[in-house]
């Protein structure tokens, strides 16, 4: 029985037959015995849960990075959809090859190009499911339990339940303003390498981050590689964000100069659905075959429906100007956000600006923990990510991610209304 069937059943039910309930359905089964290590790293997504719980009606949902897909011309892309399967359907619902469609793998290229990745060759991408699968296939490759990976603080919670299942330790090194903080990578670096740890990569997301919004500042990317390339440390770029900068000039990514060090990872669920579940991986040249191979372990070949459909939109639509449409949508969201963070936050906190995405993190006094602050929101009306979710650590955090991108500013504005009061409280109770 799921919570939700025993939440609907509470009213008729007594009190301690809902405990009974509750008991049943997370007593140990004898298979439990049977689990690995790993299995006991693997965890639901605190998103997961706030995402399911942000579906309620009523509530505002600051909480969820989705793109705003009401822009996107529907009608023709049903069409597509439906034409593809008439007219191709027995390529499009077949089995198809384990590194995705040439055509993608080369319309792939030209969106890198976009972003300043001049040099990519579609025989070195790798169609994936999703960036997520690109980050799992990475880690499976690289990482055996016990060895490092280093992430910036705060990072994605989706990579960080990646390498917990892949019983990886996880180190964080800090951000400022600017970014990662190239002094504290290499001291951080060394100060492992003197432990005796076995660093395998950087899993890091330059270009506004999840779930800050920082963006790492041009001028410290270089020394960022070269500082991990000294080492013998790969980098492992997500990049999903990196196209929605709001003044349309996206910073060069990481791989855009350094072919043999980045493992770039990009995908369409941003900068068109997430539904498709189509990312990739633009792998170096001398890394490509165990990669793919790995890849193809897991998910035999990505969909081909799916890639036909986002070859078609690559192909036959302005994608180019969905892309600017999106940005200038996210830009109003996000000025939109700020200005009701200044009109209502309490005195004491304080928010990035990102200048691009979909996220802004905000950073309450030191000694508020955000993360019961969460049921109060959502009696309040409004939802957010707590902070605890973006980091290893299992200290309590100061910090809440907000999400301005599938929301109107009307919409924000209220959540931020009701939000206030939820951390005003919580300030005076300190």
């Amino acid at each position: 029985m799921s919570h939700e069937t025993i939440d609907a059943a509470a009213a008729s039910l007594p009190a301690e037959a809902i405990d009974a309930i509750e008991r049943a359905a997370t007593s140990a089964h004898r298979h439990e015995e049977l689990f690995s290590e790993r299995a006991a790293n693997i965890r639901q997504s605190a998103v997961r849960d706030v995402f399911d719980i942000s579906l309620r009606p009523g509530l505002v949902s600051l909480a969820g990075g989705s793109p705003y897909l009401q822009s996107l011309p529907l009608d023709r892309l049903a069409e597509t959809a439906g034409r593809i399967i008439a007219e191709e359907g027995l390529t499009a619902l077949q089995y198809g090859a384990g590194q995705g469609t040439e055509e993608l793998r080369t319309q792939i290229c030209e969106v890198m190009a976009a972003e300043g990745i001049v040099d990519a060759l579609p025989q070195n991408v790798v169609i994936t499911a999703g960036s997520q699968s690109a980050q799992d296939v990475a880690t499976k490759l690289f990482c055996n339990p016990g060895d490092v990976v280093l992430v910036e603080d705060p990072t994605y919670v989706g990579a960080l339940n990646t390498f917990e299942a892949y019983q990886v330790q996880v180190e964080t090194v800090a951000m400022d303003q600017s970014g990662l903080v190239p002094e504290l990578l290499e001291a951080r670096i060394a100060a492992l390498q003197l432990a005796g740890k076995s660093i395998k990569f950087l899993y890091t997301i330059p270009s506004f981050n999840n779930p800050s919004g920082i963006t790492l500042a041009a001028e410290r990317r270089q020394a960022i590689v070269d500082i991990c390339r000294n080492a013998n440390i790969l980098i492992i770029e997500d990049n999903p964000y990196g196209l929605l900068r709001f003044d349309g000039a996206p910073l060069a990514p990481l791989r855009a100069a350094n072919p043999d060090d980045v493992i770039y990872m990009g995908s369409f669920s941003k900068i068109f659905a997430p539904g498709l579940r189509i990312g990739w991986a633009l792998v170096p040249e001398h890394l490509q075959r165990r990669y793919y191979l790995a890849a193809e372990a897991v998910t035999l070949c990505p969909p081909a429906l799916n890639q036909m459909l986002v070859s078609a939109y690559l192909r036959d639509y302005d994608w180019k100007g969905q892309i600017a449409t999106y940005r200038g949508l996210y830009a109003e969201r996000c000025r939109a956000m700020l200005a009701a963070l200044t009109e209502y936050m309490p005195e004491g906190t304080s928010w990035t600006s990102p200048d691009g995405g979909f996220f802004v993190w905000v950073t309450l006094p030191e000694g508020v923990d955000t993360y019961p602050l969460l049921h109060k929101a959502i009696d309040a009306g409004v939802v957010f990510i707590p902070g605890a979710a973006f980091t290893p650590s299992d200290e309590p955090s100061n910090k809440l991610r907000l999400a301005f991108s599938a929301v109107p500013p009307d919409a924000i504005r209220e959540g931020v209304r009701r939000l206030a009061p939820v951390l005003q409280e919580a300030l005076a109770a300190r």
